[in-house]
């Protein structure tokens, strides 16, 4: 009797579980024959739920979503879950009916792609349409970059191209030309900086986020502390034991900069000027040219190429073919490479260095007589 009961109880199992398959098939059938949508990560049954409660809301999803009367620029903050944002879109008038507005979201999958950001809502909007908005943050920084060896004038022209947050090309250059008042005193390696000196040199170049209300002086001040954390105590006193102040060194690592195109010659092209400091010769580096002539007429290039023989004997105490010694200050904003190549410079004898004409790449011959510097010169003819 046992036995018997145990056998139809499993019949009925393997009947129930039987029925089970074919209902979930039928109703797989049926939604495929309804042609449900929605978001992959739902499941049959809210599937068809949603589907269905959002049938009966169609005409509510085609109009205003919420009662205000102003726009909003309406936040999201990081972490806040899709029923916080929908309680502070109802806050804002943005929203009235915030079931719907969670449900649509959730049939469409768009309540795990809301983002953390600003965004400019209308009250007049749908709620189809803030959902979708809201999955597209208006950044709350901007990026601006700067490249070493640029002058002050091309990273103003920068500015001027990329518009930045509120980083006026023209207030940033009269700051960095001491045109426009600014405050240098806070900053301790520029406590010794001439009055009539730019900050040329000074400015770090390097890639910046800017907060969307980032103006001209807030710019600057970045740019200027970013150099004093990358130059550290260290660099500065082997400046220091190299004979240099911080501004001479500077200057050296600009020139260093506009000559090196190979950047492992860094250090060997600051040797060179070394050596020639040291035996009082003319630095004779043709970007020092380039920077005292400035910008040609009718052109937008700061750095006027090939030169010519009457340009080496321009009249400037920038140019170091007529003056001996380092230029008066930096001819650019030197990045730091170029400064770390001063501060350790690579120990050699060589005098001279001439671009390598068959190298291809931007390398240079170094020499350490002037014959030898002439035969490769010779290369290049």
């Amino acid at each position: 009797m046992v036995k018997r009961v145990i056998i139809l109880m499993v019949r009925s199992l393997l009947l129930l579980a039987l029925a089970a398959g074919l209902a979930a098939a039928v109703f797989v059938l049926w939604m495929q024959w309804r042609g449900l949508g929605g978001s992959d990560s739902l499941n049959p049954v809210e599937r068809v739920y949603l589907d269905t409660y959002l049938s009966g809301k169609a005409e509510a999803l085609n109009q205003p979503a919420g009662s205000g009367v102003n726009p909003v620029n309406f936040t999201v903050a990081p972490g806040q879950t899709a029923d916080q944002i929908a309680q502070n879109l109802a806050n804002n008038g943005l929203v009235d009916d915030t079931e719907l507005f969670l449900n649509y979201a959730r049939y469409h999958g768009l309540d795990a792609q809301l983002e953390a950001g600003e965004f400019g809502l209308s009250p007049r909007m749908t709620i189809p349409e803030i959902a979708t908005t809201l999955t597209n943050a208006i950044p709350r920084e901007v990026e601006v970059r700067f490249l070493e060896g640029w002058r002050l004038e091309e990273m103003a022209a920068s500015l001027a191209v990329t518009q930045p947050a509120q980083a006026h090309a023209d207030t940033f250059l009269a700051i960095a030309q001491r045109r426009a008042a600014f405050d240098v005193s806070q900053y301790d390696f520029l406590v010794s900086l001439p009055p009539d000196a730019t900050l040329e040199g000074f400015l770090f170049p390097d890639t910046y986020r800017l907060p969307l209300d980032a103006d001209a002086a807030y710019l600057v001040d970045v740019m200027l502390r970013n150099f004093g954390e990358r130059v550290t105590p260290t660099m500065r006193q082997a400046f220091g034991a190299n004979g240099l102040t911080l501004r001479q060194a500077v200057t050296l690592a600009s020139i260093v900069e506009r000559e090196a195109v190979n950047a492992a010659e860094r250090p060997s092209i600051a040797s060179v000027f070394y050596n020639r400091l040291a035996l009082g010769m003319r630095l004779e580096a043709d970007p020092t040219v380039q920077y005292a002539i400035g910008q040609l007429a009718g052109s937008d290039e700061w750095w006027p190429s090939p030169l010519m023989l009457a340009d080496l004997e321009f009249n400037s105490p920038y140019n170091t073919y007529v003056y001996a010694g380092l230029p008066p200050g930096p001819i650019a904003n030197p990045g730091l490479a170029s400064l770390t190549a001063v501060a350790e410079p690579a120990q050699t004898d060589f005098i001279f260095f001439v671009a390598d004409c068959t190298s291809g790449d931007g390398r240079h011959n170094f020499s350490v007589t002037y014959e030898e510097h002439l035969a490769y010169v010779q290369q290049c003819r």
